[in-house]
């Protein structure tokens, strides 16, 4: 038996890659820097500022030294809130011992998976994906099995579904809203999704980051329906919702055993949040109002404006029901994403993320995000225009 090289990193990192989206924003921010002006359509943050209210609730606790080490899980008034919250809001019978704060949707989501996921056991992710989910569960030694959302929604959740499964699959990762494609899955089809978990005895880790996002249906939290608390963890954040996606600040609910092994992972990996960042937190939970409704309000309106403009424009390019961004077809250019996408961003200077990112399903698309001004968007689509007209 030979011996295991001395310099080499663990086995688990050999199916984890860095974000592709890193890598473009990297290339904007040097055609930035060169004086190029460019449409930015890449990102994935709210337009908005983080409320006033929010950002001196962290203030008032720096000189109030709240400072110190708080529980790994996080501050008793944050947790309580958060319990208030989860229970009328999303439906969740959450309790505070059953709630984590953690340092961003991606701890929660890196914690959930550490917490559950065995080596070669697999989960079932629906296609295209937000990126960053394969890697999480790849850092497991776990297996990503793809199940294309379109398809499951032609064709029948359930029978796609199941065509997955294999002796070896452990748990489902859902997202609603989605990221990339904006679908929101309705009531009927999350009840459907529930019952087949339910049928395989499976566990689920709900991905929740866009909550708030959501258009056409109400947002359904899984762990609300009948017989799926006790086999969800969700995952949430703050980051959409208040504008706070460089606060990481999230939380996730979970009940036993699963809630001791995420506390672990955390205690284990950064031993708790921010202290005054927590105290943000609470303000954004108990002070804000009007907010999210007024940010939803605006978001509506760019999504009409980028999605009516492209289809305007012979792309085919679905309405999404949720998140902020949008997925257009981009196949009649007869090339791959990555080559449209460097196309775009080289001669008519508009960023955009190649939709092969998000998984083989995401090929022949790219995602244009409209979370940025509405005077941004309209002189986007002007120079999306000129860059089409010739290649007529």
């Amino acid at each position: 038996m030979s011996a295991v090289p001395s310099f080499c990193v663990a086995d688990r990192f050999s199916d984890v890659g860095f974000s592709e989206i890193v890598v473009i924003r990297n290339k904007i921010l040097a055609m930035k820097k060169d004086g190029h002006q460019i449409f930015q359509f890449e990102g994935g943050e709210p337009f908005p500022n983080t409320p006033q209210i929010i950002k001196d609730a962290c203030l008032q606790a720096l000189v109030e030294n709240k400072t110190r080490y708080a529980a790994s899980s996080g501050i008793p008034e944050l947790l309580s809130a958060l319990a208030n919250k989860l229970n009328k809001k999303n439906n969740i019978p959450a309790e505070v011992n059953h709630l984590i704060v953690v340092a961003g949707g991606m701890h929660g989501l890196f914690a959930a998976f550490q917490a559950v996921l065995n080596p070669n056991e697999e989960v079932l992710l629906f296609s295209p994906y937000w990126t960053p989910t394969k890697d999480l569960i790849s850092m497991t030694g776990g297996k990503t099995v793809l199940v294309n959302t379109l398809k499951a929604r032609a064709e029948g959740l359930t029978k796609t579904l199941k065509s997955h499964l294999t002796q070896k699959t452990r748990l489902l990762c859902l997202s609603s809203p989605q990221n990339p494609t904006g679908i929101v899955f309705n009531q009927e089809e999350m009840l459907e999704i529930a019952d087949f978990v339910k049928t395989h005895n499976l566990l689920v880790i709900s991905d929740e980051a866009y909550e708030d996002l959501c258009y056409d249906h109400p947002h359904i939290s899984i762990a609300s329906l009948p017989d799926m608390y006790k086999r969800t963890i969700s995952c949430f954040t703050f980051s959409k919702s208040y504008a706070m996606t460089g606060w990481r600040l999230g939380y996730v609910s979970a009940p036993e055993p699963f809630i001791t092994a995420i506390k672990q992972s955390i205690l284990y990996s950064t031993n708790g949040v921010s202290t005054p960042t927590q105290w943000a937190g609470l303000a954004a939970i108990t002070q804000v109002t009007g907010f999210v409704e007024e940010n939803l309000a605006e978001y509506r309106q760019r999504r009409n404006l980028l999605v009516n403009g492209l289809n305007e424009l012979g792309f085919d390019c679905a309405m999404p029901s949720g998140a902020f961004y949008a997925f257009p077809s981009i196949k009649k250019f007869g090339k791959t994403s990555r080559e449209v996408a460097a196309m775009l961003l080289a001669e008519a200077k508009i960023a955009t993320i190649p939709g092969s990112v998000f998984g083989p399903e995401g090929e022949g698309y790219l995602r244009f995000s409209y979370s940025i001004p509405v005077e941004t968007i309209s002189a986007g689509l002007a120079a999306l225009k000129s860059f089409c007209e010739k290649r007529v």
